[in-house]
C-alpha cells in the first residue's frame, strides 16, 4: 500500500511542476536588474538595431527555437528599428554563462544601448514580444509637423 501512496504523490508533484512549467514557459519578464546587464555588438556579433534589438539564443535541435525565429524575424519586419540576432548556445558558452540562460529558447530585448531590459524562457508568443517592445523602447520620432496653434 505505500508503494501506491508514492507513486500518487510523484504524480501529483510531476502534474503541478508540468502546469506551473507550462504557465511560465515564454513569458516575457522584466530583468529586475536595475544595472541592467549590456550586450555590445563585439557580443552579438551584428548590429544593434537603431530602437531595439531581440536576441534569441538557440540550439540546433531546439524546436520551439524554430518557431520563435519565426515570431522575431516577423516582429522585427513589423517594427521598425528593431533588429533580431540568434545566438547558437552551444558556440557562445561564455555568453550563456554569463547571461544565465539556462534553457533554449531564451529571448532577450536589448535597447538601443544593449542594455537587457526584457527576458523570455521558452517560445514567447509575438503579442507578448510587441507587448515587451512596446514597453521597452522609446517611440519612433514624430512625423507630424511642430507647429502652434494660432493664438486668438
Amino acid at each position: 500500500m505505500t508503494g501506491w501512496w508514492v507513486a500518487l504523490a510523484t504524480l501529483a508533484l510531476g502534474t503541478v511542476i508540468g502546469v506551473v512549467r507550462l504557465r511560465r514557459d515564454g513569458r516575457v519578464r522584466d530583468t529586475g536588474d536595475t544595472g541592467g546587464d549590456r550586450l555590445s555588438e563585439a557580443d552579438l556579433g551584428a548590429g544593434l538595431g537603431e530602437r531595439a534589438t531581440l536576441v534569441q539564443f538557440s540550439t540546433a535541435f531546439c524546436q520551439p527555437c524554430r518557431a520563435t525565429r519565426r515570431i522575431l524575424a516577423d516582429v522585427s519586419e513589423l517594427v521598425p528599428g528593431v533588429s533580431h540576432v540568434e545566438i547558437d548556445a552551444e558556440s557562445r558558452l561564455d555568453l550563456v554563462r554569463r547571461l544565465d540562460i539556462m534553457r533554449t529558447p531564451t529571448v532577450l530585448v536589448l535597447d538601443t544601448g544593449g542594455r537587457i531590459v526584457k527576458r523570455a524562457a521558452g517560445q514567447p508568443r509575438k503579442a507578448d514580444v510587441l507587448a515587451a517592445l512596446a514597453a521597452a523602447v522609446p517611440p519612433p520620432p514624430s512625423q507630424e509637423s511642430s507647429h502652434q496653434p494660432d493664438e486668438m
